[in-house]
This record gives C-alpha cells, structure tokens and sequence, in this order.
C-alpha cells in the first residue's frame, strides 16, 4: 500500500475509477453514430468494492513486476438502450450526455477533497 493510499484513502482510488468512468462516456458520445457500436460504462460500486477488497487483484509491490491484465475492463458494463437504434448502435446521446456531466461534477468534488487533504498536510508541516 502506498503512503498515498495512507493519506487519500478511498479517494485517490475514487479518482482514477472516475477518470476511467469519463473516458467510457466520451467514447460512447464520440461512437454515437457509429453503426453497431455498443454503449458501455463502468460499475463505480463494484470497482471500489473491489478496491476495498485488499485480497482481490495483484498488487505490484516492485518496479520490476509486470502489470496485472485485470483493471478497469474487469467493471466495464453494456448498456442496455431504452430506444432501438435501425443501425444497432447502443448509444443513446442525451443520457451519455447527462451521465458524463454528472461524474464530471462528482470528479470535481474528490479532487476538491483531495486538494483540501494536501492544504491540510502542508498547514500542519507548517505547524499552522
């Protein structure tokens, strides 16, 4: 466990999860009128249950280990359209739209904390 995870707990994981989730939905917004493209997203709630779960997944624990395959792709999901598309695509605009403005404000709430965490450590080292 990093010294970062010590420090952020949750939220540092919560962040690049949120990242991930942001690329997915650009994505979809970016593949909406490609034909036969599936919308997908990420399960927020499974990914950090996972995380929370020290025994779940590899840990690199040395620079010289590789990296695991397993990640994000282990939580992403297909959404289901409430409209059929004739061309097969999957993507429904308005609600990739809607989604990916809502975890851009809740990507801006965990970095605020994150950012009110460091105030916190770099008053205290400064014995304010």
């Amino acid at each position: 466990m990093s010294s970062f995870s010590n420090i952020f707990g949750i939220h540092e994981k919560a962040l690049l999860v949120r990242e991930k989730r942001m690329s997915v939905l650009s994505e979809n917004i970016a593949n909406a009128e490609t034909p036969h493209y599936k919308s997908r997203d990420i399960d927020f709630k499974a990914a950090m249950s996972a995380s929370s779960n020290k025994y779940m997944g590899l840990q690199k624990t040395d620079s010289s280990h590789m990296e695991s395959r397993g990640g994000s792709r282990d939580f992403e999901v297909f959404r289901i359209p409430i409209n059929a598309s004739p061309d097969a695509n999957t993507v429904e605009l308005h609600h990739q739209q809607s989604e990916f403005g809502k975890e851009s404000g809740r990507y801006l709430a965990t970095v605020q904390f994150i950012e009110n965490r460091v105030g916190g450590i770099r008053r205290a080292l400064r014995g304010e």
